[in-house]
């Protein structure tokens, strides 16, 4: 049996400290407040979304394919939950999307410390 990864899977969200910890083309979840969302001109389509958690930022690679297929989350989220793959690439990590969420809904539960942390959200 292997030894367990040190940090959480899928669908439970890796708090974005912990994002040196997964190798390059591991799959995680992430959660975080958005902060940025850009759409450059030269970009061939991509959105760059940054996120914010307590323990730091995230930066999240949206391809137009997956943009089309979660354009409301990607353009309406004000907290959002990303799944995909780790990028490292001349030292800065990125998420490269899978999957989408919006999950601004969960927004009252951060009034509330004793319920959640990065790392605890529900699957």
């Amino acid at each position: 049996m292997p030894p367990a990864p040190d940090w959480p899977r899928p669908p439970r969200a890796i708090p974005h400290g912990l994002l040196d910890l997964p190798p390059s083309g591991a799959r995680v979840t992430v959660a975080g407040l958005v902060l940025v969302r850009q759409r450059p001109g030269t970009a061939k389509g991509v959105i760059f979304v940054t996120l914010e958690d307590e323990t730091g930022i995230c930066n999240v690679v949206v391809w137009a394919k997956v943009f089309e297929r979660f354009r409301r989350a990607v353009i309406a989220a004000r907290l959002m939950r990303v799944t995909g793959r780790v990028q490292r690439e001349a030292g800065v990590t990125h998420v490269i999307a899978e999957h989408v969420e919006d999950i601004s809904g969960m927004l009252d539960d951060l009034l509330r410390p004793d319920l959640c942390r990065a790392g605890d959200q529900p699957s």
